[in-house]
């Protein structure tokens, strides 16, 4: 038997790194009568079976996983945005904030394509990530073809697995291949007419990048909220999880509740509205679907 972390899952094989190589291995048969799927960053005992090939036996203990995309045991998941082309929209970034904060996983943001903004627009995404800045995060403008920002990036991924997620079409192949010029990743421009990119990743992959592991992942234009309760909501935005013990009462959703300190924050402008407002679209959201599953 042998130790080792699953580095990419194609074709109902997964792909196992360990101290003596890389093998191509199946899942037991038990893993599907249990209903468990191995995942890519999943830590597995296997067995092999001739030079390359085994099974894994085992799936460690996870601290984490993702759903879409399908990763395990992550320490961090970098939010790639497009600046323009397609538009920014917060609303998608604040929904991907809140399902990697659900989980306990670092968020980072990463603007790409500054270089092809307007004046205008370079004002208008200037003031977001400022808002962001103020919230905690770490936010990166970069321009992979332009070289810029990827010095700020190396660091960051140094010891660390992370994740690269985001729609498809926002350059995340384009950053990879400037993290790692070998690499020589498909790429697809987007499209004008639709306002999105084709899929030019078809399955998730661990690569050794900066010191650390980075998933290059399927792009994806949304996320459900599936495993958020109402109560946990606005813990999964910083600066209400901030005020959360400062309200009158336990449990409070910020909504219609006396002497809540969330709602009287965003009166002095210390919560940006944008934000509030997705946090209420949020919880409407889970309240629907718990109506719907009759919870």
């Amino acid at each position: 038997m042998q130790e080792g972390k699953i580095m990419k899952a194609l074709s109902g094989y997964y792909y196992v790194k360990s101290g003596s190589g890389t093998y191509r291995c199946r899942g037991r048969g038990l893993f599907r009568k249990q209903n468990i799927t191995p995942l890519v960053g999943d830590d597995v005992v296997f067995e092999t079976v001739g030079n390359e090939e085994g099974y894994i036996k085992e799936i460690k203990e996870r601290k984490n996983e993702l759903v879409r995309p399908p990763v395990a045991n992550i320490d961090q998941v970098l939010l790639v945005f497009s600046a323009t082309h397609p538009v920014f929209k917060p609303v998608l970034l604040d929904r991907f904030l809140t399902v990697v904060e659900s989980k306990g996983i670092l968020p980072v943001i990463l603007f790409t394509k500054i270089d092809l903004l307007t004046e205008e627009e370079k004002e208008k995404i200037d003031g977001y990530m400022k808002d962001y800045r103020e919230i905690g995060y770490t936010v990166i403008a970069a321009s992979p073809k332009k070289n810029i920002g990827i010095g700020e990036i190396l660091p960051l991924l140094e010891g660390k697995t992370s994740v690269v997620a985001g729609q498809s079409g926002v350059g995340k192949s384009t950053l990879l291949n400037c993290l790692r010029p070998d690499l020589r990743l498909e790429t697809n421009e987007i499209s004008r007419h639709l306002g999105r990119g084709k899929h030019t990743t078809r399955h998730v992959e661990l690569l050794e990048v900066g010191g650390g592991l980075l998933a290059d992942t399927p792009g994806f234009s949304s996320l459900d909220l599936q495993d958020i309760e109402e109560e946990e909501l606005s813990a999964c935005f910083p600066e209400m999880r901030r005020l959360m013990d400062s309200c009158k009462f336990r449990g409070c959703l910020h909504v219609k509740e006396p002497r809540c300190a969330v709602k009287e924050a965003l009166e002095n402008g210390e919560i940006k509205d944008y934000r509030y407002e997705h946090y209420l679209e949020f919880l409407e959201e889970i309240k629907e679907r718990k109506m719907r599953l009759g919870r």
